[in-house]
C-alpha cells in the first residue's frame, strides 16, 4: 500500500485533528522537533503534549516519558524517532488509541506504517506536520514556496 498521502487528506487529518503529540521532542533549539514545537504551540489550535523520557519540560510544558504516561487519549501522533525505533513507536501509537501516525521528514517504515493502517490508523510518512499545517493555513502556497504573507496574527487552523 501506498503512503503518499495526497494533500487533500493531509489537510482533512489536520483539519479534524484536536492533539498533536510529539514523540521524540527535544529541548535542543536546533532539532526539527523544537522547531516544530514552538510552531505548533504558537500558531495552531491544538493541544500539543510531548514525549521523551529524558526530559520534564519542554517549552514551559510538561514532558512525558511514553505515550502511556499521557493524561489524556492522544490523536496525531508526530514521531521524530530514528528508523529502528518506528515499529515499537507505532505499537505504543496504537496502545494510546491515537487516530493518525505521523512519521515526519526522513522518515518512512513500510511495514510500522502497514501495522498502523491495519490498526485503523490514518498513516502519513515523510511530511512535516508544521510544513503542511503552515501550507494550509495560508503560510505556505500549495507548491511549498513561501506565499509573503507577513502577519503576526496567530492563524486559524485550517
Amino acid at each position: 500500500m501506498s503512503y503518499d498521502v495526497g494533500a487533500v487528506e493531509r489537510r482533512r487529518i489536520l483539519t479534524r485533528t484536536k492533539s498533536v503529540t510529539i514523540v521524540g521532542a527535544s529541548a535542543n533549539p536546533a532539532r526539527p522537533s523544537y522547531f516544530v514545537a514552538t510552531y505548533l504551540l504558537s500558531s495552531t489550535r491544538y493541544d500539543v503534549t510531548f514525549v521523551n523520557p529524558r526530559l520534564d519540560t519542554l517549552l514551559g510544558h510538561p514532558v512525558y516519558p511514553s505515550l502511556k504516561d499521557l493524561p489524556s487519549q492522544p490523536d496525531l501522533v508526530s514521531v521524530f524517532r530514528k528508523h529502528d525505533d518506528l515499529p515499537d513507536v507505532t505499537e505504543e501509537v496504537i496502545t494510546a488509541g491515537a487516530r493518525t501516525l505521523w512519521l515526519q521528514l526522513g522518515l518512512r517504515h513500510e511495514p510500522a506504517a502497514d501495522r498502523a493502517h491495519e490498526a485503523g490508523l490514518d498513516v502519513v510518512m515523510n511530511r512535516c506536520v508544521k510544513i503542511e499545517h503552515a501550507r494550509f493555513a495560508g503560510g505556505l502556497h500549495l507548491a511549498g514556496f513561501n506565499t509573503g504573507v507577513i502577519s503576526s496574527r496567530r492563524q486559524a487552523a485550517p
